[in-house]
């Protein structure tokens, strides 16, 4: 079973999609999303489920760095609660503090453009957010 990893973001949602075995994240791409409307996304990660036969989503939660859940874990926790009910497979939440911060700073030690970095940033930290997840297990 493939595992897909997302990192969702106010306007972007990175996505990352594990091997069969479980054991390595690879970048898949970043959708473009509107957050007022939820299900904005939905045709596209269906492709993307489908596609790669996905059974499980690991969905990034921005923790404070106090370990409580702000706004945007809030919304993130909505989103892995409408994945569950629009796409038919569990969610796991999986803490992703600093995750960007670490994504960042991979992308520049590669000497990666800040235009390019603007483009794959939150794919990179779907990878980080996934790899996590696959390690811990």
């Amino acid at each position: 079973m493939k595992i897909i990893g997302l990192d969702v973001g106010s306007k972007t949602i990175g996505i990352a999609v594990s091997d069969a075995l479980g054991w390595t994240a690879q970048g898949l791409t970043t959708l473009k999303w509107d957050e007022a409307d939820i299900s904005s996304a939905d045709a596209a990660l269906k492709e993307i489920i489908a596609e790669h036969e996905i059974g499980k989503a690991i969905v990034g939660l921005p923790k404070n760095m106090n370990g409580t859940i702000g706004e945007r874990g809030q919304a993130s926790e909505r989103y892995a609660k409408h994945i569950e009910e629009t796409h038919g497979i569990p969610a796991v939440l999986w803490d992703e503090r600093l995750t960007t911060v670490a994504a960042e700073r991979v992308l520049l030690k590669a000497d990666v453009s800040r235009k390019k970095r603007k483009k794959v940033i939150d794919k990179v930290a779907a990878v980080m957010i996934l790899q996590g997840y696959l390690d811990q297990k």
